[in-house]
């Protein structure tokens, strides 16, 4: 059986620290990296929910793409909630490793899973680095046009279901061919988009200020599509599994979380006028 060490080799070879922001904490958070490993379980967040996933399926791994200790900390005590999630790891000899800013960048990466399970084909990055392959965001292509309202729904059944669901702003029957996606927090990426010419783009967590000035220009492009930032990021959970279960064939199980850790879980809708 493959040690914690070998599989972190695998992952920092499809995605590379190097590609993390400076302010980002990626790597392995916890665990012996001499210890074997059979079963991986894939999530979006570390957090109590996919903890107790990773128990029930008796994982001695979780990879998580959102760090669990993403700003400095003096001390992990059990009374606090990420305190408490690493004693438990550690009593239970469940290791954590989390990929973030180098998973949004790399090829394929976080975005590139976005693009293709919305149907594109990619063509190139949003905000690329230095290379031109890597970077944040992807640019792709529909095979054929649709309507703006079509590609909406297109885009809401292939990812989870979210109670926020999915959201759009523009015409609805604009024809829509060309996409920019960027799993995540993306309205920073909005002017690329725009640059780009794409017909619609597909992020989350887009604020009212720069998603209503973007819609106050006349004809405004792209068309905005908002997800929640779980359900947009879901789909790298796949990949990365795959990437493990490829290096490793037969002697380690791979498990892509099926519990949503989206943290808005109540929808409301006005009753009365």
């Amino acid at each position: 059986m493959p040690a914690l060490s070998e599989i972190i080799t695998v992952l920092e070879q499809a995605y590379p620290p190097a590609l993390a922001e400076s302010w980002d904490a990626v790597g392995l958070v916890c665990g012996d990296p001499a210890e074997s490993v059979t079963r991986v379980l894939f999530c979006v967040d570390p957090v109590e929910e996919t903890v107790d996933e990773a128990a029930d399926l008796g994982a001695q791994l979780i990879v998580a793409h959102h760090p669990l200790l993403l700003r400095g900390v003096h001390g992990v005590p059990a009374d606090t909630a990420k305190g408490s999630l690493v004693h438990r790891m550690i009593r239970t000899g469940t290791a954590l490793y989390c990929a973030h800013t180098n998973a949004d960048s790399a090829d394929p990466g976080v975005s590139d899973a976005l693009a293709q399970a919305i149907g594109l084909r990619v063509t190139g990055p949003l905000a690329p680095n230095e290379d031109g392959v890597t970077g944040i965001g992807r640019i792709g292509e529909l095979p054929e046009a649709e309507a703006f309202a079509t590609f909406v729904q297109r885009v809401a059944d292939a990812l989870p279901e979210t109670v926020p669901g999915v959201l759009g702003a523009g015409d609805t029957d604009r024809p829509i061919r060309t996409v920019a996606v960027s799993g995540g927090a993306g309205d920073s990426y909005l002017k690329q988009a725009t640059a780009a010419g794409v017909d619609a783009y597909v992020t989350a967590d887009l604020r009212h200020h720069p998603a209503g000035e973007h819609l106050a220009n006349p004809g405004a492009v792209p068309a905005l599509v908002g997800l929640t930032h779980w359900a947009s990021e879901w789909p790298w959970c796949g990949q990365a599994s795959a990437v493990v279960a490829g290096a490793f064939a037969g002697n380690v199980d791979t498990c892509v979380s099926t519990r949503c850790t989206d943290p808005w879980n109540v929808r409301a809708e006005r009753t009365s006028i």
